[in-house]
């Protein structure tokens, strides 16, 4: 950030008066600009035995498989976001249960947060951002072709869960791959 949103100045990266951390600071208004992880939201849609994922059309990881998932908007609920998301990329209506995952990314300042979800009908269809939809039952999942780790780990713990009988809500957190 080099200018202020609020007046056009010239911005320093300093540590402001109360608080312990590096911030964009306006030199001519003091405004603070606060940068803050963004939320990825999605849903695990899912049909009997099965978990519907989204082929990507577009980049990151084009042409790999993924759960129906976003960045959250400003005045929207987690729940909401990932409502809309789901209806963005498979065109799906989904009843969302309780939170499956909720996983740190600090390396990327993001958070990324799945809801188990029940889809309502099989009246689904690939949005602007993806190629193709299917339901996977896990033996047919592609696991060599999940998108991105958040959604791996998502669908392990969900599956393993499953086999348990019992669905348990995770917080982790990764670091970078090497």
């Amino acid at each position: 950030m080099n200018y202020c949103s609020v007046c056009g100045a010239k911005v320093s990266h300093k540590v402001p008066a109360g608080d312990s951390l590096p911030r964009h600071v306006c030199d001519a208004c003091q405004t603070i600009h606060y940068r803050n992880p963004k939320l990825v939201v999605g849903a695990m849609p899912i049909w009997g035995d099965q978990v519907l994922l989204c082929r990507r059309a577009i980049e990151p990881r084009y042409g790999k498989w993924t759960l129906p998932a976003g960045f959250m908007e400003n005045d929207e609920s987690v729940a909401a976001a990932a409502l809309r998301e789901t209806l963005e990329e498979a065109c799906a209506r989904v009843a969302l249960g309780d939170v499956s995952t909720m996983i740190s990314l600090p390396h990327i300042s993001q958070v990324h947060v799945f809801y188990r979800a029940e889809l309502l009908d099989l009246d689904f269809a690939p949005g602007e951002e993806t190629i193709e939809l299917r339901l996977f039952r896990e033996d047919e999942i592609p696991w060599d072709e999940i998108a991105f780790r958040t959604v791996q780990l998502t669908l392990e713990h969900y599956f393993a869960d499953r086999r348990e009988g019992q669905y348990r809500f995770r917080t982790l957190e990764l670091e970078p791959r090497e």
